[in-house]
């Protein structure tokens, strides 16, 4: 099934890019929106079972991530459709744009069913490129340079990731092997030569933090997600972290079942520890609030690598964790689309009393908010009460002292920009012009986070089993 729907991607993405017509823009979309719930469905029903000569296979993560992003991509699809009525429709630039989220969405997809090391590095280099032609979309100065900033960056850290998967294949050949698929490398993990493989975790660990938005590579993500239309930000701040994601994860079971685990540990600690210390000062001081949004996906990379280094409960809250955050913070960046209609600016000197003029948006920002800050009612409370257990039963009771502290001032900063922006007035802000927004575009922002809550306090059972199962090859 992986082979038709990528041939069906490829299609409709090529059918987008030439099209001018708006109509038959929008009916490819839709075609393709159908295709994919389906291919979702279908992968749902044949879990484990290789395809495409075993290149790809819809495990228990691959399965979660892959639902996770079809649910995001309907409203992805919906704004996008709102943003090109709200601003001048240029049918080539629309057609690019639809054209690059459509790969953007099949190359997220092949990467999360991808069964093997160079399969998965070939779709995330497809993600850079799909996703820069989003960034560029307005196509002005500020955009050329955020563009080619996240390909700079981007392309260094995915040659990161090759010489990783060269230093891997030497270790795996010293073994008397060659097969790079994930199951193979979890058999032979035991053993692969120590030194080829501590090289190949540092270039492949370090390669991933830029789409996962974690130390060192974070700044791809910055730029990226404050110059895309709002959609587009939605999907680069959310789905697209969770390549990175599995991209670390895949790896990190095989380095769990090596004499290297704790040294992994230690360094996927620090990076972590240090994001979320960089999300902190930033949040202190940045005054665009989707730039404010971006060093808030930074702090929750950092919080669910901490779930995966304490062990026990948090590798099931790590999990947990990135896919709930993944609603949240796309029904952020949806709703962000309504605040720059509004107020047609992202600074937070420039905005207020939300309240007043979007009243159904405002309810939205409040709520993204305490899910976000992982505030009751939200699911990411449950989640990060879970890490910060695992850590205190792991013993790394200074490390999350430090989390909380950094956590405290990320709330504090994060709550005075978005409580500004909800009831502070606006100065000198001419509201006599201001446009009027319709209160079902924030439907899918309240089901989106809906599931934050829904699936963090009451989750179904079938959740919970495909997060077990998803962890299960990770030591206990």
């Amino acid at each position: 099934m992986i082979a038709e729907y990528l041939t069906g991607a490829i299609i409709i993405s090529a059918l987008l890019f030439l099209n001018r017509n708006r109509l038959l823009n929008y009916m490819l979309v839709a075609i393709f929106i159908t295709g994919q719930c389906a291919f979702t469905a279908y992968e749902y029903n044949h879990r484990n079972v290789d395809e495409f000569f075993g290149f790809f296979k819809p495990d228990a993560l691959s399965i979660l991530l892959l639902i996770t992003l079809s649910i995001i991509s309907i409203p992805a699809y919906y704004h996008s459709y709102v943003y090109f009525l709200k601003h001048k429709d240029i049918p080539q630039q629309r057609g690019i744009y639809f054209s690059a989220m459509t790969m953007l969405i099949a190359a997220i997809s092949a990467a999360y069913l991808s069964n093997h090391v160079a399969v998965t590095w070939i779709f995330v280099e497809l993600t850079t490129l799909s996703a820069s032609a989003l960034i560029y979309h307005r196509r002005n100065s500020r955009t050329l340079e955020g563009t080619w900033k996240y390909i700079f960056v981007c392309s260094i850290s995915i040659t990161f990731v090759f010489i990783g998967i060269l230093f891997l294949s030497i270790a795996l050949q010293q073994a008397g092997h060659t097969d790079l698929s994930f199951p193979d490398l979890l058999n032979n993990a035991s053993g692969l030569n120590i030194f080829w493989l501590r090289l190949a975790f540092i270039f492949i660990f370090t390669g991933y933090t830029a789409k996962l938005g974690l130390v060192p590579m974070y700044t791809a993500g910055i730029d990226a997600k404050d110059k895309a239309p709002s959609p587009a930000g939605a999907l680069l701040g959310s789905v697209l972290m969770n390549v990175g994601f599995i991209g670390i994860f895949r790896f990190y079971e095989i380095i769990a079942h090596t004499s290297l685990h704790l040294w992994a540990n230690h360094i996927i600690m620090i990076a972590a520890l240090l994001s979320v210390f960089v999300s902190a000062v930033y949040m202190l001081k940045v005054k665009n609030i989707k730039r404010m949004l971006a060093y808030s996906s930074i702090e929750h990379a950092g919080i669910v690598m901490l779930g995966l280094v304490a062990g026990g409960i948090g590798y099931y809250a790590a999990i947990l964790h990135i896919i709930l955050h993944a609603f949240a913070k796309s029904s952020m960046f949806f709703q962000m689309g309504q605040v720059y209609r509004i107020y047609k600016s992202k600074s937070i000197y420039d905005v207020g009393n939300y309240f007043k003029y979007n009243l159904a948006g405002a309810m939205v920002l409040l709520l993204a908010f305490f899910c976000s800050a992982a505030m009751p009612p939200s699911g990411l409370f449950i989640s990060e009460f879970m890490i910060f257990r695992s850590l205190f039963e792991a013993h790394y009771l200074f490390v999350l002292i430090v989390l909380l502290i950094l956590l405290t001032i990320i709330i504090w900063a994060f709550g005075k920009n978005i409580f500004k922006l909800l009831f502070t007035p606006a100065v000198e802000f001419n509201d006599e012009e201001v446009e009027k927004i319709k209160w079902y575009e924030s439907i899918s922002q309240f089901v989106l986070l809906g599931l934050v809550i829904y699936l963090g306090f009451n989750p179904p059972a079938e959740f919970i089993d495909l997060i077990n199962d998803a962890i299960k090859n990770l030591p206990h």
